[in-house]
């Protein structure tokens, strides 16, 4: 009898979804799901955003999958300790991603921004070019996605410094840790780089205490999650110069109200939230090997460790 796993994402990657696991995974039965029906012994389930009585609509759950990047919308207190959470971590996210930050850094290294926001107002003021090698960059955050990066900006010849909560190391990177040594950290970055967890310990983070410890005008790319930030603190520190310009692809309310002050600011570049994304082919072949390796009593990748909140 195929074992049961639930997926609740959009049709055009459900149909993705389906026609890997019927080829790749025949002992699985993949399941379209509509909050409210229960499914007992169903041991995976795979999502963006479950809802928070998932536990109690699905009693024999082992494993909850996150389609996206985190694990911030995933309803942690609601789940047994007995089930795993499992992020979906693939090559693609991560090439994209340092994509996407590379292209970030260089335009804020280059003063695109501010060009953008002159050259529409008919002002031609160009400035003195800067090299990568008198510029530093820092790297809040060094997992999967933050190492690549940080790692990528070191090969352009920028100097490079990452932070994580732990100690780490990264090569061509200079690395510090813990949140005694974030103003030490911060001191000398021109652009600051956003690529942390949002945990309780990080939502906020990137308020007017922490810009302060910034040298004056420097930069910011935030690609995490928009609560890492007090909106009202950016714009504050923009309009006072104190940060010079940012690059945003996250905000605290996705998709924003159309008068949302971020997205009008003269120095602020906004995207939707698409830094990086997971293929929902790769994702449901990381699915499919960890369901088989719990099954098997095996150990798996990319398993959360709740404490940490990531």
């Amino acid at each position: 009898m195929a074992i049961p796993v639930i997926l609740k994402t959009i049709p055009e990657h459900a149909r993705i979804w389906h026609h890997v696991f019927s080829r790749e995974a025949p002992e699985l039965r993949l399941i379209d799901w509509e909050h409210g029906t229960p499914f007992p012994g169903v041991s995976a389930f795979a999502s963006w955003h479950p809802p928070a009585d998932l536990a109690a609509q699905m009693p024999d759950l082992r494993l909850v999958f996150s389609v996206g990047a985190g694990i911030d919308l995933l309803p942690l207190d609601a789940l047994p300790e007995h089930v795993d959470i499992v992020r979906m971590v693939a090559p693609n996210v991560t090439r994209s991603m340092v994509e996407y930050v590379t292209l970030g850094v260089l335009a804020l290294h280059r003063d695109l921004v501010l060009y953008a926001n002159e050259t529409r107002r008919g002002i031609w003021n160009p400035r003195a070019i800067r090299t990568a090698r008198t510029t530093h960059v820092g790297v809040l955050g060094l997992g999967v996605l933050g190492s690549a990066a940080a790692a990528a900006l070191a090969g352009f010849g920028f100097k490079v410094r990452g932070w994580a909560r732990s100690p780490k190391t990264v090569d061509g990177v200079t690395c510090f840790a813990g949140r005694a040594a974030l103003p030490d950290f911060l001191s000398c970055c021109d652009i600051l780089v956003c690529l942390l967890p949002l945990t309780p310990e990080t939502r906020g983070l990137l308020d007017r205490d922490l810009f302060r410890h910034l040298p004056l005008g420097a930069a910011l790319l935030n690609a995490g999650r928009g609560a890492h930030i007090v909106e009202s603190d950016l714009i504050a520190a923009l309009d006072t110069g104190q940060l010079g310009a940012a690059i945003l692809d996250v905000l605290t309310e996705e998709p924003p109200p159309t008068d949302h002050p971020l997205l009008g600011h003269p120095k602020i570049i906004v995207t939707p939230h698409s830094a990086s994304a997971n293929q929902p082919d790769a994702a449901a072949h990381q699915m499919i090997a960890a369901v088989r390796a719990c099954r098997d009593g095996q150990p798996f990748l990319n398993r959360v460790d709740r404490s940490r909140g990531f």
